[in-house]
C-alpha cells in the first residue's frame, strides 16, 4: 500500500496532495470522475479527506475551470476603476456644496436682503403680503436716508429794525439729490414769505452740480409786528429746459422761532416739497434768437399748457402779448391770435424786433398770457420778464441766447403773478 502511494507521486503531507491531484484531472468528465470508477491513486486522497464528498469536489472543479476560461481584458478594468473614481468625486462635490458652502450662501443672502431693504417701502405700497418682521425699523431708516439724500441748504437771516426789512441770504447747498440722467442737477432756489405766495424771489441757476454756491441775498419788506406770524419757505428746484422743473426739497423756517437780536447762519436738511407749493398759473414755451450783425431779435411763441381756468365753463380763451421795453417804457408791442376754449393752446407764431448790439443789454421783454373776454377787460393769467433785471430761469434763457448768436434757443417758463413782474420792472 505504501509502495503504491510513492509510485503515484504523493507526498507525506495529506492536506496538499489532494488539491494538486484534482488540478491535474481537468480532462475528466463528470461520468469518469464517479467514485466507483476511481483509480487507486484517486481513492487514497478521498480517504485522506473524509470531510469533502466526491460531488462537492466535482462542483468545485467545474467552478475553477469556468473562472479560468473567462477572459477579462485589462482596459475594461481601467474603465471600471475610472467610473468608480468619477462617481466618488461627484458624490464628494455634492456633499461639499451642500454643507461646506451653505454658510457662504447664507452670508450673501443676508447682504442682499440688507440692500433690498431700501425697497421695502415700495413693496409695501404695491400691496405684497410677504413682508419681513423687521420691516418697521428698516422703513424708519429708509425714510431718514431719503431725507438725508435730498441734501442740505445753508442760509442766513437778519432783520433791519430801522427799515422793517427781512434780509435772507442763500449761501450754498450740499449733497443735493441727482435729478438728471447724468447723475447731476441744475439747481436754483425759490423763496417766499408765507402765507403770501405772490412775493417770490429766485436765485441764479447753477449747471450740472450737486453742491452749488449761491451767495445771493433777498429782502422782504415786512413790519416786525407781523413777522412772527410768517414762515420763510425756501425750495430748491432742478431746472429743466423742456419740461416742468422738479422740486428737490424745501426748508421751512417759522419766524416766531428765530432770535433776531443777531445774524442767524445755519444749515438745514431739505424736506420733501409739497405739491401745493408749485405754480398754478401755467407754463409757456418760447424761443429766442438774436442776430448781432443784423440787429434782429426774434421771439417765437410756441405753446402754453396747464393755464389757469378763467371762464365759468372751466376753460379760457388765451392769447399772448409781447412788449419790448427799456427804462420802464414800452417801445413796441406784438400779440398772437386767440385760441378758443382751451387751457393748452398751440401758437407757433414768430415776432421780430430791431435791437442793436449796444441796446440788447438794456432792453427787456415782457411776455403776458391773457384770457380774452368779449365783454369787459381781458384778464391777465400770468407774466414772465426776460432781459435786464430778470432772474431765475428767464435770466438764464436770455444769457443762453446771447451766448449762442443766430441760434434759436427754446425753453419752458412758469408764469408769475402780474404784481411780481411789475415789481421786477421797477428795479434799477
Amino acid at each position: 500500500m505504501h509502495r503504491t502511494d510513492m509510485e503515484a507521486g504523493f507526498s507525506p503531507s495529506l492536506g496538499s496532495t489532494p488539491v494538486q491531484k484534482i488540478n491535474t484531472s481537468v480532462a475528466l468528465t463528470p461520468t469518469e470522475a464517479t467514485p466507483t470508477e476511481a483509480t487507486p491513486t484517486e481513492a487514497t486522497p478521498t480517504e485522506a479527506t473524509p470531510q469533502n464528498s466526491p460531488g462537492e469536489l466535482v462542483s468545485s472543479t467545474r467552478t475553477l475551470n469556468e473562472l479560468q476560461k473567462v477572459h477579462v481584458p485589462s482596459w475594461s478594468l481601467v474603465v471600471l476603476s475610472f467610473i468608480v473614481l468619477l462617481l466618488f468625486l461627484s458624490c464628494s462635490f455634492c456633499i461639499c456644496s451642500k454643507f461646506v458652502f451653505k454658510r457662504k450662501k447664507e452670508k450673501t443672502g443676508k447682504e442682499k436682503s440688507r440692500k433690498d431693504s431700501m425697497d421695502m417701502s415700495t413693496v409695501r405700497d404695491e400691496g405684497l403680503t410677504q413682508i419681513p418682521h423687521d420691516l418697521k425699523p428698516q422703513e424708519k431708516q429708509t425714510e431718514f436716508k431719503d431725507d438725508v439724500t435730498l441734501g442740505k441748504l445753508q442760509f442766513s437771516l437778519d432783520y433791519s429794525f430801522t427799515e422793517n426789512t427781512l434780509i435772507v441770504g442763500l449761501i450754498q447747498a450740499e449733497g443735493l439729490a441727482a435729478m438728471d440722467m447724468s447723475g447731476t442737477s441744475d439747481p436754483y432756489v425759490k423763496l417766499c414769505l408765507l402765507p403770501d405766495k405772490k412775493k417770490k424771489f429766485e436765485t441764479k441757476i447753477h449747471r450740472k452740480t450737486l453742491n452749488p454756491t449761491f451767495n445771493e441775498s433777498f429782502t422782504f419788506k415786512v413790519p416786525y409786528s407781523e413777522l412772527g406770524g410768517k414762515t420763510l419757505l425756501m425750495t430748491v428746484y432742478d431746472f429743466d429746459r423742456f419740461s416742468k422743473h422738479d422740486a428737490i426739497g424745501a426748508v421751512r423756517v417759522p419766524m416766531n422761532l428765530v432770535d433776531f437780536s443777531h445774524v442767524i447762519e445755519e444749515w438745514r436738511q431739505l424736506q420733501k416739497a409739497e405739491h401745493e407749493e408749485q405754480d398754478k398759473l401755467g407754463d409757456v414755451c418760447l424761443s429766442l434768437r438774436y442776430v448781432p450783425t443784423a440787429g434782429k431779435l426774434t421771439i417765437v411763441i410756441l405753446e402754453a399748457k396747464n393755464l389757469k381756468k378763467m371762464d365759468v365753463g372751466g376753460l379760457s380763451d388765451p392769447y399772448v402779448k409781447i412788449h419790448l421795453m427799456q427804462n420802464s417804457k414800452r417801445l413796441k408791442k406784438k400779440k398772437t391770435t386767440i385760441k378758443k376754449n382751451t387751457l393748452n393752446p398751440y401758437y407757433n407764431e414768430s415776432f421780430s424786433f430791431e435791437v442793436s448790439s449796444e441796446q440788447i443789454q438794456k432792453v427787456q421783454i415782457v411776455v403776458t398770457v391773457l384770457d380774452y373776454d368779449k365783454i369787459g377787460k381781458n384778464d391777465t393769467i400770468g407774466k414772465i420778464l426776460m432781459g435786464m433785471n430778470s432772474s431765475g430761469t428767464e435770466q438764464r434763457h436770455w444769457e443762453d441766447m446771447l451766448a449762442s448768436p443766430r441760434r434759436p434757443i427754446a425753453q419752458w417758463h412758469a408764469l408769475k403773478p402780474d404784481e411780481d413782474v411789475d415789481a421786477e420792472l421797477k428795479k434799477k
